[in-house]
């Protein structure tokens, strides 16, 4: 064993031996010079403090109906519809991992990929498999949301994505809203954003969460600011936000007369061929029936219940 390796060194080594070489208990104990009950400990180690993951790929089981009967009702090109109940941590993980599959086979066929940020994106990202596609690129559309001290923020999610696929990344070095006019109308100009938007108006896929108002009321900038970020936008109208913008459940962008979003045009987001989104939360029904009546999104990743949740909150709405 190398004296100079760290404690959490040896822990990698004797894991990757173990799970990726396959190597024996026994053969571990003569190679690092150990004895077998230190080998078992380290390898138990190594479990409990996140250096060893274990997932089992279990079949998804998908709901044919139900996603027949979505197509037919909210005219979505592609959508996937996978059994449970929408409230397991289970279920969750399912949809992660579905989404996660379904995205990197449409990656191998891109060229240029946008993505936004959040947790079911970080976590999307963790699930892809490293493959090497040529000519890929990463790139954020729209600026920062200014989660700095977060893995979840714009630019960290990018670098994450790139990193899986050996590809190269761009990144929009600007706030997610700008409210001056006159700033928000020339930084685009800028040099060191100008190869990114360009690059951002090209993309062939987007993936992305659809969020609340909520995720902007947890960000202490946009909360203290909403009303300059969304002038005449009432509050209780918006039932989602996606690319950064309030929309209504009949899927219909609340932007004001000025668009404060610091990005490529909407119209431009929404030329982007394949548009693709997941929610793993009960609790963004009316962001999901919004996103669904507007078509924001061409492709959509939910399970049974969310579902069953949507028709409930889309029949009610009919009614009314």
């Amino acid at each position: 064993m190398d004296k100079n390796m760290t404690h959490e060194e040896l822990l990698v080594q004797v894991s990757q031996d173990y799970y990726y070489s396959n190597l024996a208990v026994s053969e571990l104990s003569r190679k690092y010079n150990l004895s077998r009950y230190l080998v078992t400990k380290y390898l138990e180690e190594a479990l409990q403090s996140g250096i060893v993951t274990i997932h089992v790929n279990s079949p998804v089981a998908r709901n044919f109906q139900l996603e027949t009967e979505f197509k037919k009702l909210f005219d979505i090109p592609h959508i996937a519809i996978l059994k449970g109940d929408g409230s397991s941590d289970a279920n969750a993980n399912n949809i992660v991992a579905y989404s996660a599959k379904r995205i990197q086979l449409l990656i191998a066929e891109s060229h240029v990929v946008g993505l936004t940020w959040g947790s079911t994106v970080h976590s999307i990202i963790d699930h892809f498999n490293s493959e090497l596609v040529d000519g890929l690129v990463f790139t954020q559309f729209v600026g920062e949301n200014m989660k700095y001290n977060s893995r979840t923020g714009s630019t960290r999610m990018v670098e994450h994505a790139a990193s899986r696929f050996d590809a190269n990344y761009h990144v929009l070095p600007a706030p997610l809203y700008v409210v001056n006019q006159t700033v928000h109308d020339l930084l685009p100009q800028e040099p060191a954003l100008q190869q990114t938007m360009t690059l951002a108006s090209r993309m062939d896929l987007l993936f992305c969460g659809i969020g609340t108002i909520a995720s902007i009321d947890s960000i202490p900038t946009w909360n203290n600011t909403k009303a300059d970020l969304f002038p005449g936008v009432d509050p209780s109208q918006i039932a989602g936000m996606l690319f950064g913008r309030p929309y209504d459940i009949q899927g219909n962008f609340l932007i004001p007369e000025r668009d404060t979003v610091m990005g490529i045009s909407l119209d431009k987001v929404l030329a982007t061929p394949r548009r693709f989104g997941a929610i793993k939360s009960k609790f963004k029904t009316h962001a999901a029936l919004g996103a669904l009546r507007g078509k924001l999104l061409t492709d959509l990743v939910i399970d049974e219940g969310i579902a069953q949740r949507i028709l409930t909150a889309n029949k009610d709405l009919n009614e009314d």
